[in-house]
C-alpha cells in the first residue's frame, strides 16, 4: 500500500501540475466558447488534456531525460520528477493505461468529424516524439521548440476540428499567435537548462544558439505573437497586450551569458504566475469576443 501511494505520489509530480491547466485551457476555453455548450465531448477532452495528456507529455519525458534530470537542479520538485529506473516501466504503463480510453472515447465520439481524428494523432505524435529515444525531437535545435508549441496548440486546434468550426481569419491569427507564444515560452525555458542539458551532450535551441540569443529569440516570438493579435477585430485586438508581461519579466536576461543561463529560472517562475493571470484576462476578452460573434 505505501509503495502504491509513491508511485501515485510520483506519477503526480511527473504530470507537473502547475501546467495542468496549459493544455486543458486551450481545449476546454476553445470548445465551449465556439460552440457554446457543455457536452459529453467537453467533458472527456476537458480531463484527457487535463490530467492523462499531461502525464504521456512529462512521464514520458521523465523516463528519457533519467540521465541528465539527475545533474538538474531545478528536476526533482514541481518543474519535473527524477524518477528513478525502478519506476520507469510502472510510468510508461501507468501513462498508456489512463490515457488510451479517453483517446479511444475521443476517436468514437469524433466519427462525424475525421479531421479530429488527424489533429489528434498530430498532437498524441508530437507528445511522444518530443522524448522517445530513436526520435528526440528535443535534441533538434528549433524542431524542439516547434514540437513544445505543438503540444500545447493542438488541443485548441482539435476543440476547433472536434466542434466542426469553421475557421475564420480571427481564429487563424489566433492560432498562429498562439504558436509563436508557444515557441516562445519553450525557447526561454530551455535557456536555464543550457549548462545541464550541456553536461549531458543534450542539444537544444538555447545550446546552439546560447543564452543570449534564444532569449532574443524568446522576445522576438512573444513580440510577433503580440503583432499578429493586433489586426485581431476590435476589441479582441487587445490580447496583442498579452505579450507584454512575458517580454519585460525576461528582458533583464537579453545579455545573460551561458554560464549564468542558470539565473534564468528566476523568471520561469515568473512566467508560471503571468500564464495564469493572462490567462484570466483573456479569458475574459474571448467571452466578450464571442458573444459579440466577432470569430464567427
Amino acid at each position: 500500500m505505501a509503495e502504491r501511494r509513491s508511485l501515485i505520489r510520483t506519477l503526480l509530480v511527473a504530470s507537473r501540475p502547475l501546467s495542468w491547466i496549459n493544455t486543458a485551457y486551450p481545449f476546454a476555453a476553445v470548445y465551449v466558447l465556439t460552440t457554446g455548450r457543455i457536452d459529453l465531448s467537453f467533458v472527456v477532452g476537458t480531463i484527457f488534456f487535463l490530467v492523462p495528456y499531461n502525464l504521456v507529455m512529462y512521464g514520458v519525458n521523465d523516463v528519457f531525460d533519467y540521465e541528465s534530470d539527475l545533474a538538474n537542479p531545478r528536476k526533482g520538485g514541481a518543474e519535473g520528477a527524477k524518477l528513478p529506473p525502478r519506476l520507469h516501466r510502472a510510468t510508461l504503463v501507468s501513462a498508456t493505461g489512463l490515457a488510451l480510453p479517453f483517446v479511444v472515447t475521443l476517436v468514437v465520439l469524433g466519427t462525424q468529424r475525421p479531421m479530429s481524428w488527424a489533429v489528434l494523432a498530430v498532437s498524441l505524435f508530437a507528445v511522444l516524439a518530443y522524448s522517445l529515444r530513436g526520435l528526440r525531437f528535443k535534441e533538434i535545435p528549433v524542431l524542439d521548440s516547434v514540437t513544445s508549441s505543438t503540444h500545447f496548440v493542438t488541443p485548441a486546434l482539435y476543440a476547433l476540428a472536434l466542434a466542426g468550426t469553421v475557421i475564420t481569419p480571427a481564429i487563424a491569427l489566433t492560432m498562429i499567435a498562439f504558436f509563436c507564444w508557444g515557441m516562445a515560452s519553450h525557447a526561454f525555458g530551455a535557456v536555464q537548462d543550457i549548462v545541464p542539458d550541456r553536461d549531458a551532450a543534450i542539444g537544444s535551441i538555447a545550446t546552439v544558439f546560447g543564452a543570449a540569443a534564444t532569449v532574443r529569440i524568446a522576445i522576438a516570438l512573444w513580440a510577433i505573437a503580440g503583432i499578429l493579435m493586433l489586426f485581431s477585430p476590435w476589441p479582441a485586438n487587445l490580447a496583442a497586450i498579452a505579450a507584454l508581461p512575458y517580454i519585460i519579466s525576461v528582458a533583464p536576461y537579453l545579455n545573460v551569458d551561458d554560464a549564468h543561463s542558470g539565473t534564468a529560472n528566476r523568471a520561469w517562475r515568473r512566467f508560471l504566475a503571468i500564464n495564469y493571470a493572462v490567462g484570466f484576462a483573456v479569458t475574459l476578452l474571448l467571452i466578450f469576443c464571442v458573444t459579440e460573434g466577432l470569430f464567427s
